[in-house]
């Protein structure tokens, strides 16, 4: 049996059309003859989107009993019994109802495409698991129902249903979208356009990342290593000089000339620890990439050339921009062609731009040393004795004279020198040897012959070698000398640069261990902190050699790759060390935030012992006083004046049972011993006992409680004290005359209740403090008790599976919404909220 096809109808945000969409495609596929059923929809009471299911078969769906309430659920079982040939399922993000086979909707529809029925379903961006956390700094809500990258990327088709952020907001507007009483809210709060605008961009480049991963698979499948311009990709190579910012504006631009183009910058750091010149440099051209909406990269390689170009084939670059060579022209006659040339006749289809800049041809560098000398500088040595040395022969021949032997001499003696420099010993005695062999058999007597018949012309042939011999052995100890200042000074750039990945705010162990990957050309390093893996970086391979590095007493450092040197190991300890440094940090941390909490229980703890001293030392003094004038004997009271002590001493006493109690629902909130119980709660039998518990009427307050408002899944003894604390801080800050406002809606299976005042309203930097216990921001009368309400109030709703969030009031004002799940809309379950945004995440 064949597996079916998953096919996802991929929206920024709700309103968007997915569910229109996938019963259009529907209904156009029944009308081609497919046999297509609607496994589960939810239109969410649009009715255009309702119009589209007419016509289409509709499986009923299941009820899943959860804490006394019955939930709609897909009835797997029954599209499986049906067979169709496509299923149309909305919400592919969707959490189960426990009790149910699978915990999450996306797993119904992996059971439905492995019994070979194709699947139509729709999901919004933000419920994709990788973009969590950018839609949380987006839109300041966490999304807790989410559906793994990897399902989505194994659809067979993703089909982004696009709408311009202004449009939604119309359709919004318009009421297409949500109830008439929920529009103001959404535009206001998730639907902004700014919101909207940075949804649809995640969205598309999520697509966009999803497609070009796809291309890199199958040019990788089928072997294509030649670029695909899909579009463009500028990679810049950059070395750490100055001519680095002129060359990623010069990429820029490039990049910018194309829709969707992009600036990939890359600098290639060689294993042997070389470095830039200017480590500064190279720091501010990273920070210019980001700027430029660019990536910085950087790969190990010991040949520069080789290096970019397989780095820009990776990336499937289309362009690759490099600086004309700094080096003078007379180190590129001795060194050969530069990194430019040789990447321009390797590039094969990749355009390579060569970009002037100020610097060029001002210096002489040569080219990297190994061992001592490079293999390439050995090999030009031989080419320079080889090819220079039959040519100054063909000149001294062409005008010896009988005097001339002696700047003969000193010609050969300036080509050995020259060669040393170049090559070191072996092409310095290679020339040594073959010149003293040259003047030998072209100079001396018997001529053209190889003769050695005066015991100078060997002593001549030894001062050959001897020359050079020093010469070598000078350039050699020069060499050695270089390398190892470069070395330590890449050591230091790599410290650097680990400090620095640090104080920009990256997390240190990470950075750590991904700078320390690329410095070494590892291909994976893994770092474990008391035998558990805490971070790592890059994907090592089962042929990889594995080297451990002890971090403290508590870590273990893992590198994949090749062996490391003595150097290199000297260095990794220092990492190590820093490591080392960074977990005890992070340990340290960990036991400050543990006595943050204590010190806060501690401030608490204070705040409590100054309110008790002051608000209970008042309804005790009062009831005292008042009992003490009844029992006195020596005047006579009036009875007017019995019963006024009395109603004080009652009073009192009852302030002090209020002020006990919730001082005792402070304790079990804070230590999580709240006990709830609920059930299905009219929202009228809250509002109107707490009203008249305040002895408020139609004067203060404003009541706008929704037609056919469903149930609300609460412990109805906490929401009314919860409604009773809100009203009552509406009321006190409310100016005279102004009536509050008291509404209750229901929106996506969530019931909204929203107190509304006219007052001075709160700061934005403040709000938090509203909800800390014996805090009355600033309150200075004596009848405004400890400041337990609003903290008693959040605990509450909390503790019912609710939110309790401040807004403001347009026009002026403060808002407080509590939010709660309905007992009459079956949801997913009373806790997350459904797939499209609930009223806490349009806030």
């Amino acid at each position: 049996m064949r597996r079916g096809r998953l096919r996802v109808l991929l929206g920024a945000a709700p309103g968007v059309g997915k569910t229109y969409s996938m019963l259009e495609e529907g209904r156009r596929l029944r009308g081609d003859g497919r046999d297509v059923v609607v496994a589960f929809v939810e239109t969410h009471g649009r009715k255009a989107t309702a119009s589209m299911v007419s016509g289409l078969e509709v499986l009923p769906r299941t009820m899943v009993e959860h804490r006394g309430m019955g939930l709609d659920e897909m009835d797997l079982d029954a599209v499986l019994e049906r067979r169709p040939e496509v299923a149309l399922v909305d919400e592919l993000a969707h959490t189960n109802a426990p009790g149910s086979r699978h915990a999450k909707r996306w797993q119904d529809v992996d059971e439905l495409l492995d019994a070979g029925i194709d699947v139509i379903s729709t999901v919004n961006a933000q419920h994709i698991e990788s973009l969590g956390d950018v839609v949380q700094q987006i839109t300041g809500v966490a999304q807790r129902e989410t559906i793994p990258d990897a399902v989505l990327r194994a659809a067979d088709q993703i089909e982004v249903v696009d709408l311009a952020p202004q449009a939604l907001r119309d359709r919004l507007a318009g009421g297409l979208v949500y109830p008439a009483e929920r529009i103001d809210a959404a535009l206001s709060n998730y639907f902004r356009l700014g919101n909207l605008t940075a949804l649809r961009e995640l969205a598309l480049l999520w697509l966009a990342d999803e497609v070009d991963s796809a291309l890199k698979a199958y040019r990788v499948e089928h072997g294509i290593d030649r670029k695909w311009e899909a579009r463009e990709r500028v990679v810049v190579a950059l070395t750490g000089g100055p001519e680095g910012e002129t060359l990623l504006r010069r990429g820029a631009r490039i990049a910018s000339r194309s829709s969707g183009g992009e600036l990939v910058a890359v600098h290639v750091t060689r294993p042997d620890g070389m470095r830039a010149r200017h480590p500064d440099a190279l720091d501010r051209q990273r920070t210019l990439v980001e700027q430029l909406g660019g990536t910085f990269h950087q790969v190990v390689g010991d040949d520069v050339p080789r290096a970019l170009v397989d780095f820009a084939r990776a990336a499937n670059a289309t362009q690759l921009v490099l600086g004309v060579s700094r080096r003078s022209r007379l180190a590129a006659a001795f060194t050969g062609p530069g990194i430019g040339a040789t990447v321009i006749r390797e590039s094969g289809d990749i355009d390579v731009h060569i970009v002037t800049h100020a610097a060029a041809g001002s210096g002489f560098s040569l080219p990297r040393l190994g061992g001592a000398l490079s293999r390439g500088r050995l090999l030009v040595g031989f080419a320079v004795a080889l090819v220079a040395g039959p040519l100054l022969s063909w000149l001294l021949v062409t005008f010896h004279t009988e005097t001339s032997i002696t700047s003969d001499v000193l010609a050969y003696q300036l080509l050995v020198i020259v060669v040393a420099l170049i090559g070191g010993i072996w092409p310095g005695l290679f020339a040594a040897v073959l010149s003293g062999l040259t003047l030998n058999f072209l100079f001396v007597e018997p001529i053209h012959t190889l003769t050695i018949s005066d015991p100078r012309q060997f002593l001549a042939l030894v001062f050959y070698v001897a020359n050079a011999l020093l010469v070598s052995y000078v350039v050699d100890q020069a060499a050695r000398r270089t390398r190892v200042a470069r070395r330590a000074a890449a050591e230091s750039q790599l410290l650097a640069t680990l400090a620095g990945s640090v104080l920009r705010g990256e997390d240190a162990l990470q950075a750590m261990v991904t700078r320390t990957r690329e410095a070494f050309g590892l291909t994976g390093v893994r770092l474990l902190v008391d035998g558990e893996p805490r971070v790592a970086d890059g994907e090592p391979s089962r042929d990889d050699r594995v080297t451990e590095i002890p971090i403290g007493s508590r870590g273990v450092l893992e590198l994949h790759g090749q062996d490391l040197e003595a150097s290199e190991r000297r260095l990794l300890q220092v990492i190590a060390a820093q490591m080392d440094a960074a977990i005890e940090h992070g340990a340290l941390a960990t036991a400050a935030s543990a006595a943050d909490a204590l010190v806060e229980t501690d401030r608490v703890r204070s705040a409590l012992l100054a309110a008790v001293g002051h608000d209970l030392r008042r309804p005790l003094t009062s009831a005292s006083a008042a009992i003490s004038a009844l029992r006195s004997r020596e005047v006579e009271l009036p009875a007017a004046e019995r019963d006024e002590l009395l109603a004080t001493a009652s009073e009192s006493l009852d302030a002090l049972a209020e002020l006990v109690t919730n001082l005792l629902d402070v304790s079990r909130v804070q230590a999580g011993a709240l006990g709830v119980t609920l059930a299905p709660t009219e929202v009228a039998d809250v509002v109107l006992p707490a009203l008249d518990e305040l002895g408020l009427g139609p004067a203060d307050v404003e009541l706008d409680l929704a037609d056919e408002l469903a149930p609300v899944l609460a412990d109805g003894v906490l929401l009314q004290r919860v409604v009773v604390n809100l009203l009552a801080n509406a009321v006190r800050h409310s100016p005279d005359g102004e009536r509050v406002r008291l509404a209750a809606s229901s929106f996506q299976g969530r019931i909204e209740l929203r107190v509304v005042d006219r007052g001075p309203g709160i700061p934005v930097e403040r709000r938090d403090e509203v909800f800390t216990p014996f805090q009355r921001l600033g309150d200075t009368d004596n009848d405004t008790g400890l400041g337990l309400g609003l903290a008693l109030s959040k605990g509450f709703v909390e503790g019912m599976d609710g939110t309790l969030e401040v807004e403001d009031t347009p026009g002026g004002g403060l808002t407080m919404v509590v939010t709660l799940p309905s007992a009459g809309t079956p949801t997913t379950t009373p806790t997350p909220p459904p797939t499209s945004p609930t009223a806490e995440e349009l806030r």
